[in-house]
């Protein structure tokens, strides 16, 4: 490694032929030893209170009656587990592990007594009970949600009757609420209700059951007796969480893609009010509201803000927030315990570095956060934290000096009219950028180097070189929403983990599943609204068996899209992609008519690892650097060169090893303003990226990522250099195919590569180091190993 830590630059000297200084973002992404950390947002991370490691993402909990102990529910793609936390001590004194594909999720609830424990098992479609005693779990036979179709239901958040006689299960996958009978241990009934239920609260008095319906906007509320909907209550877009205010029976609900508390009056059983929890006045989505938690007197409310890394205080006198707590990154749930609340966070402190192999989606270890109740003069303090950490980024310089190719007002000009997007798949920077000299890299992590990527790498050279880029998701199912949306929604963060675990779920995360969408949905939405014309080649398409053709998988995507342009396929080479799509860019240069906005998909440098009769990884990462560098030639030797911006990024990182931090990416910017050769060690971000491309198009933020992200305006110089691209030839064969000897051809021979990150992600990342490096002891073990 040739640096130890990025040097602060100044950011006003990639700014050339601008008179403009910028203040200089150039943290450095993931924990530090003060127990704070740095977001790969770029928001600060100062969790409030003692901090106490969990296990691999806390998702949802339960106090015992007396207070003394918090049931955990562990949720995470590695490793799940139930903990047991002693709230006077702090500490975890029992920890029931669970590996693929025994499950949990979200669910846990005592019973009235305090003596049993019930627990949501996810997709292995049960209900775990445990005998609790002195602060000990005895599992014990559970639950089988079963009936005669063998439905997958999923079960969620859970209730229990105040007699204890019976559970009330929200069946996330089923789209329906189960009412079992616990002497019996079997199903009472099952009834319909909305879209994905999140979870269920039974009433004090008994008479009343409200059911989240996280997949569109709406509360069920049942008769727990009958379970018969007596209404279905309209709230905002994707609720969850729920609670009942003790004093006045009001029923509180947080919607987590409108950034609100929903206010429902028992009595009329309907939304009376709406308390916004936006960080500023007109501010876009992404908050996150997904837990929440009331005083004793029912006076406060306190809601966990998975994205923003707080916990809003709310005055339910006034129905507005009174301040802001900071907590670590994305809390997930919030207990009251007399004056003190406790946070689970379900990211913690974030990735760090993964250069001893640790894998991205399970290496992220929860906390929780104990704090005592601010009084107000303490909660000023902490809402000043909150807003310090969550910074906004201001132009210095917001009037502008003339044209420039990234406009910083509405009515500034520039020379750029048409931006194509390129979506890849999985890379770090380390992994194929740490060769370069330049650049703040390891070298002894790169397996595709320059004779395998010589393209990306003279691109690299010739335009700009980010070495401090960081994906903001870990893994596909976030990284493509994050990509085109600037946000990946609650429903995403929840449930990609039980689908890369092999939890029985499915993958509906690009398209299909309208939980997913966020409120103000997707790139080529924004473009729609904003009157920039588009067009999408696989991204959000599927496969159409019956025409042959590719089919857009989000609605408002339209026919703006290539049929003829293959998805995520890793038997069709991107070599093939670039030709479709060139077809095409002929045709609009010759009618003069190229959209403003191309959505390109080159997927290829996934890799199919070393499966016997499939291409080896160098040959498919070799191929999807030539189709690049053929499509950058095109563009650079065409008419529209002169003003058209080339993004390029990875859509996560999770298929490698990075000295820095584990969200650390590949990522371009190509156009004749940024042909300059430089560094720009700026944090930046997908949604930073996302952002850029916004301004040059006139479209407005989707988000409140996409709205705070730093564009990448100091790669930008006012001096064009027209000079085409040249596109390098593969020095790498790419048609090799591995054999039956290949490195770990046996375990790639088990592993699924149809779909989007369905192999396991864990043991390919070790397959292709073997495959590049071949004895070289695999990042973090030894020779012997």
């Amino acid at each position: 490694m040739r640096r130890n830590k990025l040097m602060v630059i100044s950011l006003a000297t990639l700014l050339l032929g601008s008179t403009s200084t910028y203040a200089a973002y150039s943290k450095i992404v993931g924990p530090r030893k003060d127990g704070t950390a740095v977001t790969p947002h770029g928001w600060m991370v100062t969790p409030a209170g003692d901090q106490l490691t969990l296990g691999d993402f806390p998702m949802g909990g339960a106090l015992s009656p007396d207070h003394r102990y918090l049931i955990v529910s562990n949720d995470g793609q590695g490793e799940q587990s139930i903990q047991v936390v002693d709230t006077q001590t702090q500490k975890i004194i029992q920890t029931i592990p669970y590996k693929s594909p025994e499950s949990l999720y979200l669910g846990v609830a005592f019973s009235p007594d305090g003596r049993t424990v019930y627990a949501s098992a996810g997709g292995n479609n049960k209900i775990r009970t445990y005998d609790f005693e002195k602060g000990k779990l005895t599992e014990q036979s559970p639950t089988n949600l079963t009936d005669s179709s063998k439905t997958n239901f999923f079960p969620a958040g859970i209730s229990v009757s105040q007699n204890g006689q019976s559970l009330y299960v929200a069946n996330n996958l089923d789209h329906s609420v189960s009412k079992v009978d616990l002497s019996t241990k079997q199903i009472s009934k099952t009834t319909l209700v909305g879209k994905n239920p999140y979870t269920t609260l039974l009433s004090k008095d008994g008479r009343s059951l409200y059911v989240s319906n996280w997949g569109e906007s709406s509360i069920s509320l049942l008769d727990p007796e009958t379970l018969n909907i007596k209404k279905t209550i309209p709230v905002g877009l994707h609720p969850n969480a729920i609670v009942e205010n003790p004093s006045n029976g009001k029923i509180y609900v947080s919607n987590s893609d409108s950034d609100s508390i929903s206010v429902i009056d028992p009595k009329q059983s309907k939304e009376t009010e709406t308390i916004s929890l936006s960080p500023y006045k007109k501010a876009p989505t992404g908050t996150q509201p997904n837990a929440l938690s009331l005083s004793e007197d029912g006076k406060k409310l306190y809601v966990a803000n998975g994205g923003n890394n707080d916990v809003a205080v709310v005055d339910l006198l006034n129905e507005k927030v009174k301040g802001l707590i900071p907590t670590a990154w994305y809390p997930s749930s919030v207990f009251l315990k007399d004056d003190k609340l406790m946070v689970l966070n379900a990211k913690g402190l974030g990735a760090g570095s993964n250069r001893e192999g640790q894998y991205i989606g399970n290496m992220i270890k929860g906390t929780m956060s104990t704090i005592d109740v601010p009084d107000q003069m303490k909660l000023k303090k902490y809402t000043k934290q909150v807003e310090e950490n969550n910074e906004i980024y201001k132009d210095e310089d917001p009037a502008g000096s003339g044209v420039f190719p990234i406009p910083r007002h509405e009515n500034q000009k520039t020379p750029i009219k048409h931006v194509i997007y390129v979506i890849k798949e999985n890379r770090t920077y380390d992994q194929v950028f740490g060769d370069v000299e330049k650049g703040n890299g390891d070298p002894s992590l790169t397996i595709f180097g320059k004779d395998v990527t010589p393209n990306i790498h003279k691109l690299a050279d010739q335009f700009v070189l980010y070495d401090n880029f960081y994906a903001n998701a870990e893994i596909s199912a976030q990284g493509h929403n994050w990509s085109t949306a600037a946000a990946a929604n609650d429903y995403v963060e929840k449930n990609w983990l039980a689908n890369y675990s092999g939890r029985n779920r499915s993958y509906d995360f690009e398209g299909g599943n309208e939980a997913a969408y966020p409120k103000a949905g997707f790139l080529w939405t924004n473009a729609a609204r904003s009157g920039v014309s588009f067009r999408s080649y696989g991204e959000f398409t599927n496969y159409d068996k019956t025409t042959g053709k590719y089919i857009a998988s989000e609605p408002s995507m339209g026919n703006n899209f290539d049929p003829d342009y293959p998805t995520f396929d890793l038997d069709i080479s991107d070599l093939t992609r670039f030709d479709t799509w060139s077809e095409e860019f002929d045709q609009y240069v010759n009618n003069k008519s190229l959209p403003q906005l191309q959505i390109v998909r080159l997927p290829n440098d996934h890799t199919s690892g070393t499966k016997p009769g499939k291409l080896t990884p160098q040959s498919m990462v070799a191929q999807n650097d030539y189709a690049l560098g053929k499509l950058v030639d095109k563009v650079s030797n065409s008419p529209y060169w002169k003003n058209t911006a080339i993004f390029v990024t990875e859509d996560d990182a999770q298929n490698g090893w990075d000295s820095v931090d584990a969200h650390r990416t590949t990522s371009l910017v190509i156009s004749p303003y940024t042909q300059t050769g430089k560094v720009d060690s700026t944090l930046y971000d997908t949604t930073s990226m996302l952002r850029t491309m916004e301004m040059i198009l006139g479209m407005k933020p989707m988000t409140q990522f996409d709205s705070s992200a730093v564009p990448m305006i100091n790669s930008f110089t006012q001096k064009p250099d027209f000079s085409p691209f040249k596109v390098e030839q593969p020095s790498y064969p790419l048609d090799r195919k591995n054999g039956e000897a290949a490195p770990m051809a046996a375990e790639s021979k088990t592993l699924d590569f149809k779909g989007v990150d369905h192999a396991d992600s864990e043991k390919l990342n070790k397959i292709l180091w073997k495959s590049a490096k071949g004895d070289t002891p695999y990042p973090g073990e030894t020779k012997e190993k």
